[in-house]
């Protein structure tokens, strides 16, 4: 143990426990991976709004590699509420444990973020920051809902919005701080900072452009021109299971490092990060942590829909009817796990228009073994929720697209007929069902009576839902045929089922 060390944990010892930091690394177990490079000759490059878990355990880890060769490029990372994140890290320098669950699971010390600040309580220095020529890129997590977006802009009308434009200089948003940072820029004479979205939001870059555009335009009409002349807003599509820290991840992970972690992070070993090559102030070298620099980030974005996310909620609801619990529960099921394989390989893939970064079996592969990973406990209950949502974009497309090729679309029509038959089990036994349209779904499913021709007719005057399929007979039929097969719903049924479709011709 360093002397450095040593002085802090005699120091902690009245306070309360030795604490992960810079001063402890060295006491860290060998087979602990910490990083490679001298921290303090590191410098802020990135400003991130939003530090949540998936920003620490995705995008933060990637920058982690590329920090001993690019050393300009450490996180400063900024919550724009909560002083959760600042009050967990700064005791421990910035540091944090990423565990990934893996068999056994593997660890990591990421130290990428250098500074953590709390946007309502350390205005200036936050701005201080964005106004800082040596930051070139500002990168987001902060979902969907925290762009305050409208169909073609910025939502004037939500309250924080509101607020920013009557008061650009105290801002509350995301999309307020990031002008307020241009416009500080601007005035200075300081070239802007390419934006950066890493949220899960369809042409993520193009619409936080819309809404930063609207909102200064909204505020002054040159200062607009000269962002929308001079910055870069690429889209990027992310991608890894992160399950939420816990006090459970916070004792594993003190008894593996023999220190303490106040907010460790976990995620499956996979992650993916596309992310479009339009930085106009320079950027790190991504490609060399794993990113891949692309323009095809929406052919990306339809694979993981059609790919990932749909063979999730065909586990999720034909899984549920089995009695089955978790994501690698079901693949331990043949039935169920063979007719994913054969879904995804004979009637998604070639719906897609892969980019050529992008090997299909390569693909699968690595969906499949996530799926069958134990370590991630993805409940099936979980993914199910919000099918009304789910469903049209993540299967009914693909059926569109089937039809137009004159592809048969009976497996595809299976998993939507899953979720038919879920909803009514679900509104039949009295359980919740979790999803915008619940009232509707559940008054359905309650007066369902079993019967195919006389289920489905209801059901598909839900027009948010299926429209413009529901006016299809091939579609109409063909799901009527699943929902049939189904039967009861019940564990049997939905096997004889699955190994009927597994091995009917396409």
């Amino acid at each position: 143990m360093s002397r450095a060390a040593d002085t802090q944990q005699q120091a902690q010892a009245a306070t309360g426990p030795v604490r992960l930091s810079d001063a402890t690394l060295a006491s860290l177990p060998a087979e602990v991976q910490r990083p490679a490079y001298d921290r303090d000759a590191t410098t802020v490059g990135i400003v991130h709004f939003g530090p949540g878990a998936f920003h620490r355990a995705h995008q933060a880890a990637y920058v982690d590699d590329l920090l001993a060769g690019e050393p300009d490029w450490a996180i400063c990372a900024v919550s724009l509420h909560s002083a959760g994140v600042r009050d967990a890290l700064q005791p421990q320098d910035g540091l944090y444990t990423l565990a990934l669950l893996d068999e056994p699971p593997r660890l990591r010390v990421v130290g990428a973020i250098r500074e953590v600040l709390c946007a309502p309580q350390q205005r200036e220095a936050v701005m201080a920051r964005l106004a800082d020529p040596a930051v070139r890129l500002v990168t987001l997590t902060i979902t969907e809902k925290g762009y305050c977006l409208s169909a073609d802009g910025v939502d004037a009308a939500h309250p924080d919005i509101a607020h920013d434009l009557a008061a650009p200089d105290a801002p509350v948003s995301a999309i307020g701080w990031l002008v307020a940072g241009l416009r500080a820029r601007h005035a200075a004479g300081v070239a802007p900072y390419t934006m950066l979205s890493c949220d899960n939001l369809a042409d993520n870059g193009l619409r936080l452009r819309r809404a930063v555009l609207d909102f200064a335009r909204r505020l002054d009409p040159t200062l607009a021109g000269w962002i929308g002349a001079e910055a870069s807003f690429p889209r990027s599509m992310v991608d890894s299971i992160t399950p939420a820290s816990d006090d459970a991840l916070r004792a594993r992970m003190a008894d593996a490092l023999g220190v303490e972690d106040a907010w460790p992070v976990q995620r499956e070993p996979y992650a993916q990060w596309v992310v479009e090559d339009d930085f106009r102030a320079g950027r790190p070298a991504f490609e060399r942590a794993g990113v891949v620099m692309s323009g095809d980030i929406a052919d990306f974005d339809r694979a993981k829909l059609r790919l990932l996310n749909a063979p999730h909620s065909a586990l999720a609801y034909l899984g549920s009817l089995m009695g089955l619990e978790t994501v690698a529960d079901a693949m331990r099921d043949a039935a169920l796990a063979g007719f994913v394989e054969r879904l995804m390989r004979d009637d998604i893939v070639p719906t897609l228009a892969l980019p050529d970064a992008l090997d299909a079996d390569a693909y699968i592969a690595a969906i499949l073994e996530r799926f069958r990973n134990p370590a991630i406990a993805h409940r099936l209950a979980q993914i199910a929720w919000d099918g009304s949502q789910k469903v049209p974009v993540r299967l009914l497309g693909t059926i569109a697209d089937a039809l137009a090729a004159g592809r048969g679309i009976d497996r595809l029509c299976l998993v939507v007929a899953g979720w038919l038959r879920f909803v009514v089990r679900q509104a039949r036994a009295g359980e919740a069902i979790v999803d915008p349209m619940a009232d509707a779904l559940t008054a359905l499913g309650r007066d369902a009576t079993g019967d195919a021709d006389r289920d489905i007719a209801p059901f598909l005057k839900l027009d948010a839902v299926f429209a413009p399929l529901s006016s299809d007979p091939r579609f109409v039929a063909a799901l009527t045929r699943a929902y049939a097969a189904l039967g009861g719903g019940d564990r049997a049924a939905v096997a004889s089922a699955l190994t009927a479709a597994s091995e009917a011709q396409s």
